[in-house]
This record gives structure tokens, C-alpha cells and sequence, in this order.
């Protein structure tokens, strides 16, 4: 490794996304001409129960689920989910941000090759110019995956109040607003359905981070930040709109997943053989592994080694990373370093969302 530990993954983001252009550059333009050239969208055309496409203005009941991918095994176990829980009550979209998807292999869903702009950006896009004819905007992670059909019971039962703004399954939990002396649960984007019609045609909103996030944090570290919708959602809430969240003792029973995946894809990209990734976590010093990136990244790592044998177990055929160890290899890094953790670092929430996708499939 020729950069130190601390500056590889930022740079392998950007390293990422230069290469992944190369798939992708061409197909996004092309999306861009007949998204704003051409009426209805080029990506889920509402069509009614009927029949026919709705006329201006007309909207479709259907929610439109959205999510994005860079890592193609995970596309496909996503998707065999979706499929699963949710069939043809949802229209699918998603974007293919390595550029290495077949649509074929996804005959109930909309795939379009995009750039791999901010999650924000992606999704502003879909709800704006994509889900233009729906009420629901239905935004998911491609590492959150769908349980069961008594979602879709929860997004009607809690989107009939024309004041629900957004309904959550899978909020932040490591700080909360507080807004006006009163807590509120910080919905995030990782699966929330979003009310078209307050955030995008009332309030004209985006998903945007934003900076100075001064509201209390459970951890001890304060946010900082706003990460994608939380601004957004905080305005929704000073305004006087509801922003569901579904109660933690129900929401296993509708989802489950991963989280913060896309850095342990990124390094995977990046090096070239299990030899170098194992040295990325070798090299830091300990106390590093009480910081979010070390433990992060490594438990992402053994999920996707659970993505590869689930993907296995759908398709039949082995997907390969050349630069991903063993999971034994990891099994022992994490190990060695686990002494070290935070309180609030648990490996056994990754090891609990295998059994549970591994039962339900």
C-alpha cells in the first residue's frame, strides 16, 4: 500500500467512481436527454389498474421503490426480496452505479446505468423525475431488505393521514432531534416512503445533507452533519408535518440489512488481492478500532461474504472478489481487535441479520 491507511478510502472513492464512469457516462446522458426531453419518464411509467398511461397531473396508488447499487451480487439478493415481499404492488427502479448489472436478469424492475453521484443527488432524481405520477416515493438501500407484504399494509394504514410525510422502517439511532424541549426519532434514508405530494410539489424539498447538526447524539460523538433526508426531515417536522417512524419492537418483522456497506465495497475495488485488504486492517495502530472505519468496513466485509453465498444460493453460480479474504481471515481480525471496540460496536448485529436473510430464504 502506497498510501497510508487513514487516506485510502476516500481516495478509492473517488477512484471508484472515475472508473465505474466508464460504464456509466454514456448511459446517464442518454437517461438526462429522455427524462427531460420526453413525457412519461423513461424509468417506471405509471400505468393505471386499468390500463392506459395516467393523464397530467393524475396520480398512480402504486408506490415506486427506489434503491442503487454498486455491488452486483447485492442487486441480485435485494431484488429476489423485493420480488418475494413485495411483487408487482411496487414499481421497481434502480440504478446501476458500477455499470455491470444485466436488466435482464431483472424482468420486474426498471435498471438504468447512472454515475455514481451522492446518494442524495440519486435519489432527488428519482423522486422528482421518476416517481413523478406517484404519491409514495418509496427509498430503500440496496443492503436493507424487505421481510414482508404487510409493509405495503403500513404504508397505507400511515400514509392515509394527509399530514404523514415520510414513514420510516429503519430510523438513526444514535441521535435524535430535539426540536421545541420535544425528542423526535431522526427517520433517516435507509427505508422510508416518502409523500410525494408534501416533499416535492408543497415544500419543494431535497434529500441534501447539510452541516452544523447540533442536536443531541447518544454516543457521545456529536453529529456534525445532517446525512441524506436529515434536514429535510427536520424541516418536515418544525412545519408541523408527521414523520413516522415504525416502533423498534415491529420493525425485524418488516426488514432487515446491513449497514454502511459501501466503504468495505469500495477497499474490495481498490486492492487487488486478500493479501492487500488484510494488510489495510494490520496496519493501523489499536486504538484505531474504537473509531467507525476499521470496525465498519471489516463487519461489512464478512456481510459480503454472506451477499456472495446468498447470491450463490439464488442463482446457482459463485460470484467472485479477488481481493476478498477468507471469511475465517476476517473472522480472526476481527478477533484479535475485539477487545478494542466500542460498547456501542456490535458484531453480532451483522451475524443476527445472516441467520434472519439465510431463514428467510
Amino acid at each position: 500500500m502506497a498510501r497510508p491507511y487513514h487516506q485510502i478510502l476516500q481516495h478509492a472513492f473517488r477512484r471508484f467512481s472515475i472508473l465505474s464512469a466508464r460504464r456509466t457516462f454514456l448511459p446517464t446522458c442518454g437517461y438526462y436527454v429522455r427524462s427531460r426531453l420526453l413525457a412519461p419518464p423513461p424509468l417506471c411509467p405509471p400505468v393505471r389498474p386499468a390500463g392506459g398511461l395516467p393523464q397530467e397531473g393524475e396520480r398512480v396508488e402504486k408506490p415506486a421503490l427506489f434503491t442503487m447499487n454498486i455491488l452486483p451480487p447485492m442487486a441480485y439478493v435485494w431484488y429476489h426480496f423485493a420480488e418475494k415481499n413485495l411483487g408487482d404492488r411496487v414499481g421497481k427502479v434502480l440504478f446501476d452505479c458500477s455499470g455491470k448489472l444485466n436488466p435482464k436478469d431483472f424482468p420486474n424492475m426498471r435498471v438504468q446505468k447512472f454515475l455514481n453521484f451522492y446518494a442524495a443527488t440519486k435519489s432527488d432524481e428519482f423522486l422528482y423525475h421518476i416517481a413523478t405520477h406517484r404519491k409514495i416515493g418509496w427509498i430503500c438501500d440496496d443492503d436493507m431488505f424487505p421481510m414482508s407484504p404487510k409493509m405495503l399494509d403500513v404504508l397505507e394504514r400511515e400514509l392515509a393521514d394527509d399530514k404523514t410525510a415520510s414513514v420510516s422502517f429503519r430510523p438513526r439511532n444514535w441521535w435524535h432531534y430535539d426540536i421545541d424541549g420535544k425528542e423526535y426519532e431522526v427517520s433517516s434514508s435507509y427505508c422510508t416512503a416518502i409523500n410525494r405530494e408534501i416533499f416535492c410539489k408543497k415544500e419543494k424539498l431535497s434529500l441534501a445533507p447539510a452541516n452544523f447538526n447540533n442536536h443531541p447524539s447518544h454516543i457521545g460523538k456529536p453529529p456534525v452533519r445532517y446525512d441524506t433526508f436529515d434536514k429535510a426531515n427536520e424541516i418536515l417536522i418544525r412545519k408541523g408535518y408527521r414523520c413516522y417512524v415504525v416502533p423498534e419492537q415491529e420493525r425485524n418483522e418488516y426488514l432487515t440489512g446491513f449497514s454502511g456497506m459501501s466503504g468495505a465495497v469500495i477497499l474490495l475495488h481498490y486492492f487487488k488481492t486478500p493479501e492487500e485488504t488484510i494488510l489495510y486492517y494490520m496496519t493501523p495502530p489499536k486504538k484505531q478500532w474504537s473509531g467507525n472505519v476499521l470496525f465498519g468496513t471489516l463487519s461489512a466485509m464478512l456481510a459480503i461474504c454472506t451477499i456472495c453465498e446468498i447470491y450463490e444460493s439464488i442463482t446457482g453460480k459463485k460470484y467472485v472478489i479477488p481481493s476478498l479474504p477468507a471469511r475465517s481471515e476476517l473472522e480472526r481480525i476481527r478477533d484479535v481487535n475485539r477487545k478494542e471496540f466500542r460498547d456501542d460496536q456490535d458484531p453480532e448485529w451483522f451475524e443476527n441479520v445472516e441467520k434472519h436473510l439465510k431463514r428467510e430464504l
